[in-house]
């Protein structure tokens, strides 16, 4: 079967100059953007005279040339400062986080969306008056319980307290995915003998996929880099996540000299979402975009 052709908008001069605002702004934006990283990229592959020097850009270029990058820096920054027990405490943190917030915010999402029951309204406006309320609001009392209760120190408060945070948003996200799913298919998998339970999980799960593909992406730029709930909750450095991590080894770092090394780890925490980011740059922009799965 022939695939139907494109349409391609013709090229309209008075439209692209209203836009040239727009674009100007993106450009700067983008340029400040690149250079921002690529000096940090830089810095974290020259030695720390060299960052002193105030011309790391040229000076990377020329161990790039001469095959002279100090990679060393990452090696310093991975194994003696304990980069590398602070990352594997995100991933584990992330990981189990975003696999219970699927299974919760999912089936709940669908519920709201498709189901009419009497506290439906009231459930949904509860879940959007959530996502407005500060996390400096509700922390320090949840401390003051935590600390009551000898749960400070812990891995499973902090993934307990991710998974809160994070549970509102998720929902209110995935509403309008399962919203505007085709309601016949529920019907064919009813006539089938389906139970709601496997219609969702068999048809309606797999087929949010964008939308829940971008909200796990959200979730895990927000748990990887949160900062705050951690700092209060992980007392205890074993269990320090990498935002935390990383700010305490920039504090040491400032006074033992190791520049190069701070940098590389600036690097190291930037990457995973950085790489997330190029990956899936295309399922995000079409999903927020569409908004949903049209049948």
């Amino acid at each position: 079967m022939a695939r139907p052709a494109k349409h391609r908008e013709s090229f309209k001069l008075k439209k692209e100059l209203r836009l040239t605002p727009g674009y100007i702004l993106c450009i700067i934006w983008v340029f400040f953007t690149f250079l921002l990283i690529g000096w940090t990229l830089a810095a974290s592959l020259v030695a720390p005279r060299d960052i002193f020097g105030g011309n790391v850009l040229r000076v990377f270029f020329e161990r790039l040339i001469s095959f002279d990058l100090r990679f060393d820096n990452y090696a310093l920054a991975w194994g003696s400062q304990n980069l590398s027990g602070f990352f594997i405490n995100s991933l584990i943190y992330c990981t189990v986080s975003l696999t219970v917030i699927i299974l919760i915010a999912a089936p709940a999402s669908y519920a709201l969306s498709r189901f009419r029951f009497r506290f439906n309204a009231l459930f949904q406006n509860m879940t959007a008056i959530a996502m407005g309320i500060p996390a400096v609001m509700i922390i320090m009392p949840l401390f003051s319980l935590a600390t009551v209760l000898s749960l400070t120190g812990s891995r499973v408060t902090l993934v307990f307290l991710y998974i809160g945070v994070n549970i509102p948003f998720s929902i209110f996200f995935l509403l309008p995915f399962f919203r505007n799913l085709p309601s016949g298919l529920e019907e064919a998998a009813a006539v089938d003998g389906c139970s709601p339970v496997k219609t969702f999980w068999s048809i309606m799960f797999p087929l949010a996929q964008p939308g829940i593909i971008t909200v796990t992406i959200f979730n895990f730029i927000t748990i990887w880099n949160e900062f705050f709930i951690s700092m209060i909750f992980a007392n205890d450095a074993a269990i320090r996540p990498i935002a935390v991590g990383l700010f305490n080894m920039v504090q040491g770092m400032r006074y033992s000299g190791h520049w190069g090394a701070m940098f590389a780890s600036a690097v190291i925490v930037f990457a995973p979402t950085f790489i997330l980011f190029i990956l899936l740059s295309n399922k995000i922009i079409a999903s927020v975009t569409g908004g949903a799965i049209k049948g």
